[in-house]
């Protein structure tokens, strides 16, 4: 299927592992310009520095701006909802929502101007299930899930829509280190770990990130252009509540 993409620019933050790394091919592959910033590809970005945020946004700007904007950043540390320091707090507020707002924000009047516009957030499943022993993760992404479904609804007058992708267990570097977390936590090897996790998968297996950026991909599509305040799992069936 042809998701009528070629020539469109896209930015994808964190795009140069992981899941932003499979987003930023598949986008790619639907004949999409992209721009994957990171902490050390070409549009370099750290989403934790107001001015490195501030930076791309001028050069994003200066080249036109974009049609399609990912946001995905990084998770911050494992830990527990009790004893967490203010300042862990606010430092993980200011890289995995606030920089996000600030470079939607950025984007958004060229897109209007457009009429067309795309903006995929990246979440977790600790959104609908939290996740135990994530408390940042899973309060921050929980005020993004917020924000996104209130923006949705101002900008679809636009030709914007505004949605979010819930990964499940995805192969991914990140996951793997969530998983030798748990294994140096507990005194269980990682293998036991996955196999555990696998268990409570239906699919009976983690997702690959190829599967995940083929979705986000859809989402950027002109066919997904009456699709938008909504968040989808991606997940193999994890996620039990309906």
């Amino acid at each position: 299927m042809d998701f009528g993409l070629k020539g469109k620019r896209a930015l994808v933050l964190g795009g140069s592992r992981g899941l932003g790394a499979a987003i930023t091919q598949a986008l790619r592959e639907e004949g999409v310009t992209v721009l994957a910033a990171s902490r050390s590809g070409e549009y370099k970005v750290d989403l934790a520095d107001p001015a490195s945020v501030t930076a791309l946004i001028e050069r994003v700007k200066a080249g036109g701006g974009v049609d399609i904007l990912v946001n995905n950043s990084g998770g911050p540390k494992a830990g527990p909802a009790q004893g967490q320091a203010s300042t862990d707090w606010q430092a993980a507020f200011n890289a995995m929502a606030a920089s996000l707002y600030a470079i939607t924000d950025a984007m958004l009047p060229g897109m209007i101007d457009r009429k067309f516009g795309r903006i995929i957030t990246v979440g977790s499943s600790g959104v609908e299930a939290p996740i135990a022993g994530l408390a940042l993760s899973n309060a921050i992404r929980g005020a993004v899930a917020g924000w996104s479904k209130t923006l949705a609804g101002e900008v679809a007058k636009h030709g914007i829509t505004v949605n979010m992708v819930l990964p499940g267990r995805i192969d991914t570097d990140r996951v793997r280190e969530l998983d030798e977390g748990k294994a140096g936590r507990t005194g269980t090897s990682v293998e036991a770990v996955q196999e555990a996790s696998r268990n409570e998968i239906p699919a009976g297996r983690y997702g690959r990130p190829e599967e995940f950026g083929a979705v986000v991909a859809f989402l950027a599509s002109q066919q997904a252009s009456y699709v938008t305040g909504s968040m989808l799992r991606i997940d193999g069936g994890m996620i039990k509540g309906l």
